[in-house]
């Protein structure tokens, strides 16, 4: 069964779930990082209130958020058709793995600076910094423990996203335990697919817990 072709297929199966993971993840926190720092100082108790455009945020991200990631695969594929070409491949599912994941980052990045103590925010508007200001030097590095963790989390979530893609033939570990282990019948090659996701995912929290707890004042 596991014949040097299967190992080659699994190896290649690996570096393209990295790929899709690695990518979605920086382009999605990109937008996702901004838009949750959005929507924590446009809150109505925050450094710069603007209640009509945090609401409109908010139902935005809680709407995307709200579509189970197979159907907003689907449904987003003749917009991954237009700028790629094709709805095939690991490239084809990058554009709905960042439309699913940048507002799941955005709610875990709110969450976090959300849990800044808010005596150090008015410190900082008390001897007059900015709101850019306070967002740079105090918001971000004073929640960046928690925003690490909420960084593996996301890393993780946009993993298990990627296998689902191999329902479309958006190839990685995902596609190569639905066309052998579901398909074909090829249990053994399904269970190793399972496994090396769960040593990948492991690997993330370990990396992530590891800096954190490089980056946190407490310990």
């Amino acid at each position: 069964m596991f014949s040097e072709a299967v190992v080659k297929m699994l190896g290649m199966g690996i570096l393209e779930s990295l790929y899709m993971t690695i990518v979605s993840s920086l382009i999605a926190y990109a937008i996702g990082l901004p838009l949750g720092v959005l929507l924590v100082v446009t809150d109505k108790d925050g450094i710069a209130p603007f209640v009509p455009l945090n609401k409109v945020l908010g139902v935005i991200v809680n709407f995307v958020r709200s579509v189970p990631f197979i159907i907003l695969l689907i449904a987003v594929m003749p917009f991954t058709r237009f700028i790629l070409g094709t709805t095939l491949g690991p490239s084809a599912v990058i554009p709905p793995l960042i439309i699913g994941s940048a507002p799941y980052i955005a709610r875990l990045v709110e969450s976090s600076l959300k849990e800044v103590d808010k005596g150090v925010i008015e410190a900082a508007q008390s001897m007059g910094a900015t709101p850019m200001n306070i967002i740079l030097k105090v918001l971000i590095p004073e929640a960046m423990p928690s925003l690490i963790i909420g960084a593996a989390i996301a890393v993780t979530t946009i993993l298990s996203y990627s296998a689902m893609a191999g329902f479309v033939g958006g190839g990685g570990l995902g596609d190569i335990a639905i066309r052998y282990g579901y398909y074909r019948y090829q249990t053994g090659i399904m269970v190793v697919t399972v496994i090396i996701l769960v040593l990948i995912v492991q690997l993330i929290q370990e990396l992530g817990e590891s800096w954190m707890k490089r980056t946190d004042k407490r310990l």
